[in-house]
């Protein structure tokens, strides 16, 4: 069948203008071919490649396509885990940017003002392969893959007191690190402590091992304590990196401050602002004083063996069953249970080899003695302040004994 002949001029006008827009609208769905297929990376997993889809006589810079790169590359293995995670895009902006570890974690960023350029609020985890998911404007998704390389050496922190524990007022937390720390600043950054009710707790280095915190004032009873480690990942010292990232809470129970008095050989117990007891005491002889200052029970044993020569005093004693021992430094006092001298001695000769010692039977379990019962009423962070000792303050970090900095002083160890 033929094509009808046209028999006016307006019939040829309106045919020659519908073809005209016939043609005109096929373009449209040209250029959004050419703009979309290029950036469509979940299938090609590159931000450009392919043909050049560009219609005859169209400009091809109307219709190029975003270019996406994310560092690290697409498929590195091994990849740096000091340095964050960058995204850009050429020719275009970001839309979203979600990077996934096979942890579970996830990577939060943020972007330049152009939106061409997106990176990580901090770095990657060590040891963990990503996911990355990019989007930008008029262009379908990019995605890349990237694993991180595993740490050399390592280190981690021993916390004191135990998760979950309740602790008398005087315990500080206390972190003994397994290898020397030479950036002690980043180490220290990445530790918190918080307490509820709130109050301003301060780290105080005592050596490249050890760090402890603590507020002004001993705790306030009842007080909730978090501890927040995030050493993953950070480097302590040259090559050597943190492995830890979790919480921590520790609970304060009721406040005991016992005074050792040792010019009048007692020991007064306050709980709670009341006092508790009063119980007569032998402290150290002439050769052998106790030290003076504040101190904080760090260990307890219902019954323990103690031998002079751990404590550089030769063959003088060795003590099988010495009952209701807590520890009050590191260098071996202790305020324990004595069943093997006189009743007369206490409360009128101080007589110890530097302990502070209490009346008490052995065994351990004759509930009528004080040494069972301040045992009793004792926890492990209880404070225990000895004056008149006749010699000098015990050193801070000879035990859990901080106390015995000024709050100046104390501030002044930190690295923050």
């Amino acid at each position: 069948m033929g094509v009808p002949e046209i028999s006016n001029r307006s019939e040829q006008q309106m045919w020659s203008r519908r073809g005209v827009l016939a043609v005109l609208g096929a373009v449209p769905a040209g250029v959004l071919t050419a703009c979309s297929g290029p950036a469509d990376a979940s299938e090609t997993k590159s931000a450009t490649g392919g043909t050049d889809p560009t219609p005859s006589g169209t400009a091809k810079s109307q219709v190029k396509a975003p270019t996406i790169t994310v560092t690290p590359a697409d498929g590195t293995k091994g990849a740096d885990f000091a340095k964050p995670v960058e995204v850009t895009v050429a020719d275009g902006t970001l839309s979203s940017v979600d990077i996934t570890g096979d942890d579970g974690s996830t990577l939060t960023g943020s972007f330049n003002d152009a939106r061409t350029r997106w990176t990580s609020g901090r770095n990657p985890y060590s040891d963990t392969a990503y996911s990355v998911t990019v989007k930008a404007q008029d262009a379908g998704k990019y995605t890349a893959e990237f694993s991180t390389k595993a740490p050399g050496a390592t280190f981690v922190g021993y916390f004191t007191p135990e998760a979950n524990s309740t602790s008398g007022v005087g315990m500080p937390v206390s972190i003994n690190f397994t290898r020397a720390v030479k950036d002690r600043a980043a180490v220290q950054k990445a530790i918190t402590v918080t307490a509820e009710p709130a109050v301003d707790v301060v780290g105080h280095w005592f050596s490249d091992t050890r760090l402890d915190f603590r507020p002004e004032q001993y705790w306030a009873a009842g007080t909730k304590i978090t501890l927040s480690l995030r050493l993953r990942d950070v480097e302590g010292t040259d090559g050597v990196y943190g492995t830890q990232s979790k919480d921590v809470v520790f609970h304060i129970g009721r406040e005991q401050i016992s005074t050792v008095d040792l010019a009048k050989k007692t020991m007064t117990v306050r709980r709670d602002g009341k006092d508790l007891a009063t119980y007569p005491v032998t402290g150290g002889d002439a050769d052998h004083t106790t030290w003076a200052g504040i101190m904080v029970i760090s260990e307890r044993f219902k019954e323990t063996r103690m031998e002079s020569s751990t404590v550089g005093l030769g063959d003088e004693y060795d003590i099988p069953d010495v009952p209701h021992a807590q520890r009050l430094t590191t260098s071996g006092t202790f305020i324990h249970g004595n069943y093997w001298a006189a009743a007369s001695v206490f409360g009128t000769t101080n007589a110890s080899h530097g302990c502070i010692g209490l009346r008490d039977s052995q065994g351990a379990n004759d509930n009528s003695t004080p040494g069972y019962a301040f045992y009793k009423s004792s926890m492990l962070g209880d404070v225990v302040v000895v004056k008149n000792s006749g010699d000098g303050t015990v050193a801070p970090s000879n035990g859990l004994n901080g106390w015995n900095l000024s709050w100046s002083d104390w501030q002044a160890g930190s690295a923050l």
